[in-house]
């Protein structure tokens, strides 16, 4: 019964396959032992990076490059990725383990990277059908959730050899002014001008973190693998794409950008991605509680963080709309997330105007 929980791939989207034929030809040059045929599918969620699920015989593998279309001149740069994997697999064991990464223009149109397929239960949404969680199991997940955060930002990055994997110093007022810019450069017609948000956010920076920390940046249940058996374990950290160095409680607030209490606006939980609703989860109150006491230090200012993070959950969300505004991709899934911007950015105003 468990495997019927496990995250599925689906076939891939129209305009979206590649040429396996070259495909299957590096995975055998590059990944000992691999035989048999191949076989493709796509994970069908995300809205970034895109994910292939390929077997190649009896092993299954799992391969990331960027979305087609235009994008972000820093995004989807597949060798940090595959870099951060690497370095952090022996310290970090959620990690998935990578096994191969490309950036030769004969194989595909931009580089990419092969890892492990971590298989268990993904919570999107809602859970997957069938599945119940208690409210004792609810609780124990989203405590396990902040002790995996809790043990990535005490990782000593210096001694891994991640020291120059980004710069803590100025790491917050770079952030305002980057996404920012990102939005600007992004906005459509149709899309609101932010620049309240935006003026709050320059104007009430925290210095910078005495705690500097790789941080995830996309720290959240749906990039979470939970064992099948038992869904209240983790078994693996996904998506390490904006991964860095800098301010810990910007991952937390960012993180916590996506996290949808039960006694939020209606408009927020009709953008509710992820099951934070479930009888028995944390509020984002009880997650940051969690979270200093894990620590052991206060979270001080907690509004700025999660303000930011509602800004840059929208930057991001305009930057795909842009694209299917555009016509850059066909996505359906894109044409509504404008509305999500909207709807953030009234949460981020409300957020201001509270904090005076």
């Amino acid at each position: 019964m468990a495997g019927d929980f496990l995250d599925k791939a689906k076939p891939v989207r129209e305009g979206e396959s590649l040429d396996w034929a070259k495909v299957e030809q590096f995975l055998k040059d590059s990944i000992p032992g691999l035989r048999g045929e191949l076989s493709v599918q796509q994970f069908p969620s995300g809205f970034s990076n895109l994910t292939y699920l390929i077997a190649v015989g009896e092993t299954e593998l799992v391969l990331r490059r960027p979305p087609f279309g235009t994008k972000a001149k820093t995004a989807h740069d597949m060798a940090r990725e595959y870099r951060i994997l690497k370095t952090l697999k022996p310290v970090f064991r959620y990690c998935p383990e990578p096994l191969a990464y490309g950036d030769d223009p004969a194989i595909m149109d931009v580089p990419f990277y092969v890892m492990e397929r971590l298989r268990g239960i993904i919570l999107r949404a809602n859970p997957p059908k069938g599945l119940v969680l208690s409210v004792d199991q609810s609780r124990t997940l989203c405590e396990k959730m902040v002790d995996v955060w809790c043990e990535l930002h005490r990782i000593d990055y210096r001694a891994i050899g991640l020291a120059d994997f980004g710069k803590p110093e100025g790491y917050v007022r770079r952030q305002v002014e980057g996404w920012s810019e990102r939005y600007r450069r992004a906005r459509t017609p149709d899309a609101p001008d932010f620049e309240l948000v935006m003026r709050w956010l320059a104007d009430r920076q925290p210095p910078d973190s005495a705690h500097a920390a790789i941080i995830h940046n996309d720290y959240k249940f749906d990039n979470l693998v939970l064992d099948a058996s038992d869904p209240t374990r983790i078994i693996g950290v996904l998506d390490w794409e904006m991964s860095t160095l800098g301010d810990p409680l910007m991952d937390l607030g960012g993180g916590l950008a996506y996290w949808i209490n039960p006694d939020d606006p209606e408009a927020m939980q009709m953008i509710r991605q992820l099951s934070t609703n479930l009888p028995g989860m944390f509020t984002r109150e009880q997650v940051v509680a969690c979270y200093a006491e894990k620590m052991g230090r206060p979270v001080e200012r907690f509004d700025f963080y999660y303000c930011f993070g509602l800004f840059r959950l929208a930057v991001i969300a305009q930057q795909i709309y842009y694209r299917f505004f555009h016509g850059q991709t066909k996505d359906p899934r894109f044409q509504m997330l404008v509305y999500a911007v909207q709807v953030l950015e009234q949460t981020a105003r409300a957020l201001v105007e509270k904090s005076g």
